[in-house]
């Protein structure tokens, strides 16, 4: 029994799902109404749901826009879940045997596409259905107009409970609570990914049963994209929450940290070593050294001596003097040599300098600094996706190069700002209704994107707030300081967590 808890521990935890994923993934998700006239004023015939598959194509039930089909003076109207502004759509194409139809909005309405999940989710795993049911629009006494004002949809949860073909259509079978209004909606998994379309759910005569709903499934749903020409986002990366993402990167660091730890204590433990044998080949050179000063200043005493005796005797004779002349001369100078070899034999203090001498020796210039990043000089990197450091929940990114240098300008014309020791610039798109923040780390060449998607309220909020400064150019006086300035008001905007990071790792370009 207590063998089994451990196991359970030691498994890693499934990828809780994150607000913030269902939530963006909601801001591409609408209300379908059919929409009829009386000649003098429109009128709902029915509503479901739908959600982008790109800024202008819709998917949704084929059942819900039946009647469009079956009478052509029924019109589409496309509601946004914020904004302030609906719009038409018109029936790209339809496969009725599979439930799916495609839309395209006739006006200036832009959605954020949602991403398919490109692996099935497995039994038992979290999902989330998004959409527009109508007993909850009863429930809040909404009236027909409210069906054409922008509301953002309801998110229900549920299980994965199988995967199974139902009318020929290869569906998924999950618990997620849909009602009628729900048809059209997408299946989200924890990334916020599309799993299949909600479709159909199951009845009770008594209401005692256990209600059961049913999505076409994405095998269903991507080869009718790719037969309308629509290059659906597809992700099949694992899905992980951005807290199991800060964990794993905690770990790295932490991994890291003790490499650099250990590395550092066995460098010290060489070096200690290196200077042991110095010290000692030191120590006995010196030794050496001093043991034959000492021999040749004794040698050359000796020598004096001699020829001091010698000089002595030859006193008397009688050449004048010069044989003892010249032996005197040898006697004084073998005298200062031995004096001078005596008192310039090598200290002990010469030890520490020999030892100083060995160690520099062997030492390589530039060895340390081989491998380190420079941030000092213009760097032409080719920057490579992390994916084990990256949460990727739109479409995978590619490989990148650009060039960096060390003012903070990429590409010769990208000024990035430097705040809090980081190195950032913030992108806030007119096309898109999310802001992405890159930094770069010129010590460990990683750059990094972060990505925030918003409301369009927030989003517009956030379009004021950069266009009320101007970038400074590259190599401006201050430019990357003022910059970082500049960017406070965009990032005043951001929620504390993003909802997609990307991780690149740079190195120079070949």
């Amino acid at each position: 029994m207590a063998l089994g808890a451990l196991l359970l521990i030691a498994l890693p935890s499934a990828a809780r799902p994150e607000a913030a994923d269902i939530a963006a993934a909601a801001r591409g998700v609408v209300r379908v109404v059919i929409m009829g006239t009386d000649g003098e004023k429109v009128f709902p015939v029915s509503h479901g749901t739908g959600f982008a598959v790109a800024a202008n194509k819709i998917v949704t039930n084929a059942h819900v826009i039946r009647e469009a089909l079956q009478d052509d003076t029924l019109r589409i109207a496309i509601v946004p879940p914020d904004g302030d502004s609906a719009d038409y759509a018109r029936i790209v194409t339809v496969a009725s045997g599979k439930d799916l139809a495609l839309l395209e909005t006739t006006g200036k309405l832009r959605l954020p596409r949602l991403t398919i999940a490109g692996t099935a989710a497995g039994d038992g795993d979290e999902v989330a259905a998004v959409g527009y049911p109508m007993n909850v629009d009863r429930a809040q006494g909404l009236d027909l107009p409210d069906l054409f004002r922008p509301q953002p949809p309801v998110k229900s949860r549920g299980f994965i409970s199988g995967a199974r073909p139902s009318r020929d259509i290869d569906t998924v079978l999950h618990t997620a609570p849909i009602a009628r209004g729900n048809s059209g909606g997408p299946l989200l998994d924890n990334c916020g990914r599309v799993l299949g379309v909600n479709s159909f759910g199951t009845t009770s005569d008594d209401g005692a049963d256990a209600e059961f709903s049913f999505a076409v499934s994405d095998k269903e749903l991507i080869p009718f994209l790719k037969s309308a020409g629509v290059e659906a986002a597809v992700n099949a990366l694992p899905c992980r929450s951005m807290a199991q993402l800060d964990e794993a990167e905690r770990e790295r660091l932490s991994a890291e940290q003790a490499a650099a730890r250990a590395k550092l204590a066995d460098r010290a433990e060489a070096t200690r070593e290196e200077r042991e044998r110095a010290q000692l080949e030191a120590e006995l050179s010196v030794m050496n050294d001093r043991e034959n000063a000492m021999a040749i200043a004794g040698l050359l005493l000796l020598v004096a001596a001699g020829a001091g005796f010698t000089a002595f005797n030859l006193r008397t004779r009688d050449d004048g003097g010069k044989a003892m002349r010249i032996a005197g001369a040898i006697a004084a100078a073998a005298t200062v040599g031995a004096l001078a070899i005596w008192f310039t034999r090598p200290g002990l203090d010469a030890i520490d300098r020999r030892v100083s001498d060995l160690l520099a020796q062997k030492v390589q210039p530039g060895a340390e600094s081989a491998d380190k990043p420079s941030n000092s000089a213009d760097n032409t990197l080719t920057c490579t996706i992390q994916p084990d450091r990256s949460r990727i929940v739109s479409e995978p990114p590619t490989d990148m190069d650009f060039t960096w240098t060390a003012s903070g300008c990429v590409n010769g014309r990208t000024q990035y700002g430097f705040a809090d020791g980081k190195w950032t610039r913030l992108f806030v798109p007119n096309d898109d209704d999310a802001v992405s923040v890159n930094s770069f780390d010129p010590e460990s060449r990683t750059f990094r994107t972060d990505r925030f998607p918003l409301s369009q309220s927030t989003m517009a909020k956030a379009r004021e707030a950069r266009a009320a400064y101007k970038a400074p150019a590259c190599g401006a006086p201050e430019a990357a300081s003022k910059l970082g300035e500049m960017q406070s008001g965009v990032t005043a905007l951001l929620p504390g967590q993003a909802n997609e990071r990307l991780v690149y790792s740079c190195h120079p370009k070949n």
